[in-house]
């Protein structure tokens, strides 16, 4: 008998080969990080340059693959009938919902090292440790995922594509992605560091653009993200819908 982990193995390098075989998937995690690394880090836009860009295009990237791209691609899954065959399976929804999250993780991860191959190509000097900053961004997948799966189960198709997409505009403007909630008025910016996508860049900006010498600042933004990742995550559970 097939175990729950080589079903959900399978189902994530099936998922994984349906994402690099979607131009569009291909466009919003390659090319369009790449062309912000570009934009951010080459001209004044961004104070902080090169360095400051790359933790911002990295907290971008995942919010776009693993929230608003999964969450629309999964509710269309849905729409087509898709996840009904799905369920005809003996894959669980448990093992469909780690599937897709792994095989979204390993894309953003790909991502990723073309976004800092890139920033060191053009003077980024990283700080900090990479192991963490790793482990950081595979939480920052799980927890992005969560509620994109969630969103995606929950809602109809073309409610997905609208609010996937308001909510990736809101968290980017006022998310504390390219503005942080240390430049924000202090009432704003105390609430907008408890977002998830505040707490990812916040984090990423703390290990890779020097060097970490206080752990304890890891410790808020960490467990934000974690709050964030579990509620998704049982909310997903939960309510996600095979039709």
């Amino acid at each position: 008998m097939t175990s729950s982990w080589a079903r959900t193995r399978a189902h994530t390098g099936w998922e994984l080969r349906l994402l690099l075989r979607n131009g569009e998937q291909l466009l919003l995690v390659f090319i369009i990080p790449v062309v912000l690394v570009l934009a951010l880090g080459l001209t004044s836009f961004m104070p902080g340059g090169i360095d400051s860009a790359i933790s911002k295009v990295l907290t971008i990237s995942i919010l776009a693959s693993c929230f608003t791209s999964l969450a629309i691609a999964t509710g269309f899954e849905r729409r087509s009938g898709a996840l009904r065959f799905l369920a005809t399976t003996p894959l669980t929804r448990a093992q469909l919902l780690m599937g897709k999250s792994l095989a979204t993780a390993i894309v953003t991860l790909l991502s990723a090292i073309v976004v800092v191959l890139l920033g060191i190509t053009l003077g980024w000097h990283p700080g900090g440790s990479w192991p963490l900053a790793v482990l950081i961004a595979v939480l920052g997948c799980f927890t992005f995922a969560s509620w994109g799966l969630f969103l995606a189960g929950a809602l109809r198709a073309e409610a997905v594509l609208a609010v996937a997409n308001g909510v990736f505009l809101a968290l980017l403007l006022f998310g504390g992605i390219l503005i942080a909630p240390s430049e924000l008025p202090e009432v704003l910016g105390v609430v907008i560091a408890f977002l998830p996508s505040a707490a990812l860049a916040d984090t990423f900006s703390l290990i890779l653009i020097g060097p970490l010498n206080n752990l304890n600042l890891l410790l808020q933004p960490v467990a934000v993200l974690m709050v964030w990742g579990a509620a998704g995550a049982i909310l997903a559970r939960r309510f996600f819908r095979w039709e």
